[in-house]
């Protein structure tokens, strides 16, 4: 297995650290990280942890501005690309196919290829713009992740939240993560049929 993981400029950098430490538990999955210069200056703004110790759990680690990068060429073959945080400027490049950036156009080249792209998007309140760019990369074919808190799942603690998003990210790629906690349905009582 092979994924992209773009890393935009939005708040909640550090959500890209608990994805990446999840896609390094899965034998043989090879991960190549593109950070956005924005990205790098919300990570020292919002993280305590070393940025070092994200791209270390890298396999391939990108400079946004190579155009020439392994997986700007849809012959490289991967399994797709998850943008996490996804900037409402990165998610405008997307939309439109202005790929003046590594992130973008290696998402331009998934969709092109018809790879799977997860873009989670970090903004609040969302103006008509954000709404209608979220509608065109829904329609390109893009699935929308955005961060949501989730109370079924009896979370306790930040960390938690971020692990029921990373679940729910992964499982568009089939695979399963330990630290999701599924909603399992509520318990229906059987009533036996009087004779």
């Amino acid at each position: 297995m092979r994924i992209i993981v773009g890393v935009s400029g939005a708040t909640g950098v550090e959500m890209s650290y608990y994805l990446m430490r999840a896609l390094r538990s899965i034998e043989e999955c090879k991960i190549h990280l593109v950070m956005s210069s924005g990205a790098k200056v919300t990570w020292n703004l919002e993280s305590k942890i070393p940025i070092e110790k994200l791209t270390a759990l890298a396999d391939v680690v990108h400079d946004e501005k190579n155009m020439a990068a392994s997986i700007s060429s849809g012959s490289f073959v991967t399994d797709g690309m998850i943008v996490m945080p996804c900037s409402m400027k990165t998610l405008a490049g997307i939309a439109a196919g202005y790929a003046d950036t590594l992130i973008i156009r290696a998402a331009d080249v998934c969709l092109k290829e018809g790879r799977k792209v997860v873009l989670v998007p970090r903004e609040m309140p969302l103006n008509r713009i954000h709404l209608r760019n979220l509608k065109e990369v829904a329609d390109a074919g893009c699935t929308i992740v955005p961060p949501l808190l989730t109370f079924y799942n009896g979370a306790r603690t930040i960390e938690d939240q971020i692990n029921h998003i990373v679940g729910k990210i992964l499982m568009q790629f089939g695979i399963a993560y330990d630290k999701f906690v599924p909603w399992t349905g509520e318990e229906e009582e059987v009533i036996e049929d009087e004779e």
